[in-house]
């Protein structure tokens, strides 16, 4: 460990807070200008289990520290027209994507499971003038031709909700009552949704009612301080250790994972006080 590295933890809060019933993970991308190996070295240390929105390529650096990824980013694959199919715009509401879904999310659903991960990420893709219904329906016909492989492999296809009014626009499967009913058409304990705070305070609020109404049909929880998706400390409007205690009355097992952008200058002390807010008894 470097001493810069060492003097930073040394300067953030002492006390972990990691003795609560709350499994703890970070997301590599909102700290993509730390190494990766810097960051596994310090969330180790912190307490958390998992750095997750990894892929295959940085399995070997979970493994050398410890760490598992609760949850595996998406795979891209070009289609015909070189466009991205699987990104959070364009991914599993059109049919013509279906098999070029399959294609991409097979050999990642493969290596997934043998270095030990239960979930990876999907998205609906944006409407594009299509309506929720149709898009529900396409979405469940998707997952279905990947489920018996997903099943198989003990993997969980977790599909993200996300805003569709500040961060991304258009996209589909943007309210917690569209997600659910995606679950029950496409009927398998191996798809579930993850459950993103920051997006849903901001779709539709209500936060620890949804979570304790709909948590059987959520694999995983991201926070984020609204507005801003920054720190989720007093500057922001959640009040998270409340929320954290729904969480964990409903008998959720897996990860949350910290998906704030820090503004902090030293952002692993952001992360340590966030995994102390979260951290509940």
């Amino acid at each position: 460990m470097t001493t810069s590295l060492r003097h930073r933890l040394e300067k953030a809060d002492k006390v972990s807070g990691l003795k609560g019933r709350i499994r703890h993970s970070a997301c590599k991308w909102c700290y993509a200008s730390i190494p990766l190996e810097e960051l596994c070295a310090t969330a180790k240390e912190m307490g958390l289990t998992s750095v997750e929105l990894v892929d295959p390529p940085d399995f070997p650096v979970l493994k050398k520290y410890g760490l598992g990824s609760a949850m595996i980013s998406f795979p891209v694959i070009a289609g015909p027209l070189r466009q991205k199919v699987g990104v959070i715009e364009n991914a599993f509401n059109r049919p013509e994507n279906h098999e070029l879904l399959v294609q991409a999310y097979t050999p990642l659903i493969k290596a997934s499971a043998a270095f030990g991960a239960k979930n990876v990420i999907c998205f609906s893709g944006n409407r594009n003038g299509m309506d929720d219904e149709v898009g529900l329906k396409n979405c469940a016909r998707g997952l279905k031709k990947l489920l018996p492989l997903a099943e198989k492999h003990g993997i969980t296809l977790v599909m993200e909700l996300l805003n569709s009014r500040v961060d991304h626009k258009d996209y589909m499967c943007d309210k917690s009552a569209w997600g659910v009913a995606l679950c029950k058409a496409v009927g398998s304990e191996n798809f579930k949704l993850l459950f993103d705070i920051y997006h849903m305070q901001i779709m539709e609020g209500d936060i620890i009612s949804t979570i304790k109404r709909d948590h059987a049909c959520i694999a995983h929880y991201h926070t984020g301080g609204v507005p801003g998706r920054h720190e989720i400390d007093d500057t922001q409007e959640l009040n998270y250790p409340a929320i954290m205690r729904a969480i964990v009355e409903t008998g959720f097992q897996g990860h949350v994972g910290q998906e704030f952008i820090p503004t902090q200058a030293d952002k692993l002390s952001a992360l340590r006080q966030a995994l102390r807010i979260c951290s509940v008894s």
